[in-house]
């Protein structure tokens, strides 16, 4: 099976960017399972049900989020209802919504699994510990676990993609917007990336509008944050999933956006 893995959605102009290429991606990967990081669909920061159902409407199967999962309080009976999105599993338990999914693709049972750092990032337990309370929990429920690590610093991520090395398919990083060179298949059969970067304009400061970001920078005075526009492209990795649940390859990809459709693509 082919998971096809997307990084965070900045904005409106990465959810256009998405249903854009999505098509092309499909096409070129041939994915049996898509999973998209959706926590900066709106406006930059947070999601909502107008922007989780734009993203399901490209295809998505599964939306995962990140640290600002509650930015938006009308979100918050949604993620409770909602199937398929998945917040942070090492949250307080009591918060809204759930951190981890099954879905059965192509007769296999694929667990999604959602955790933030704690590096930098607030959080409610250890990642560590968390990853070891699901996987016993994914024992006889799931045929394969994937992870998307929502995390700051790249010396957690790959401390977490060695502990899980050999236990679940994959352990794919999300949240700094910038992809990394370090795409891998462990040596236990755990394809890994820090970070998979993500679907935004790259004429930017990590999918913010440049001028905002050095004011704020320059100043320390408040400043309101726009999503950019210019220069979209669409991140992630597809990885290729074997009957032992393992990983065969992971393939890094950044296609522009506005050539989605075209053929074209810039991958590492």
């Amino acid at each position: 099976m082919k998971l096809l893995f997307i990084g965070d959605v900045v904005g409106s102009p990465g959810r256009r960017g998405l249903a854009r290429t999505m098509p092309h991606l499909r096409q070129r990967f041939e994915p049996g399972l898509i999973v998209v990081n959706g926590e900066n669909s709106a406006g930059g920061m947070g999601i909502t049900e107008k922007t989780a159902n734009e993203i399901f409407e490209t295809g998505a199967d599964v939306i995962t989020l990140g640290n600002h999962t509650y930015r938006h309080r009308e979100v918050y009976g949604y993620l409770d209802r909602a199937d398929r999105v998945i917040r942070p599993a090492n949250f307080r338990r009591s918060n809204p919504g759930k951190g981890a999914v099954v879905v059965e693709k192509q007769g296999r049972r694929i667990a999604v699994l959602n955790l933030s750092g704690t590096v930098g990032l607030r959080a409610a337990r250890s990642p560590f510990d968390e990853a070891e309370s699901r996987l016993a929990g994914f024992e006889g429920e799931a045929d394969a676990v994937v992870v998307d690590f929502h995390a700051e610093v790249t010396s957690e991520k790959v401390a977490l993609g060695w502990y899980l090395d050999g236990r679940v398919a994959a352990v794919l990083g999300t949240h700094t917007h910038v992809p990394t060179a370090d795409g891998r298949v462990l040596p236990g059969g755990t394809a890994f990336i820090s970070d998979v970067g993500m679907t935004g304009a790259r004429d930017s400061v990590l999918g913010v509008k440049k001028e905002q970001a050095i004011e704020r920078m320059r100043t320390d005075m408040p400043v309101r944050f726009e999503s950019a526009t210019d220069d979209v492209w669409v991140m992630g990795a597809a990885v290729e999933i074997n009957e032992a649940g393992l990983a065969d390859s992971i393939e890094p990809f950044l296609v522009p956006a506005a050539n989605g459709s075209t053929g074209r693509t810039d991958a590492v």
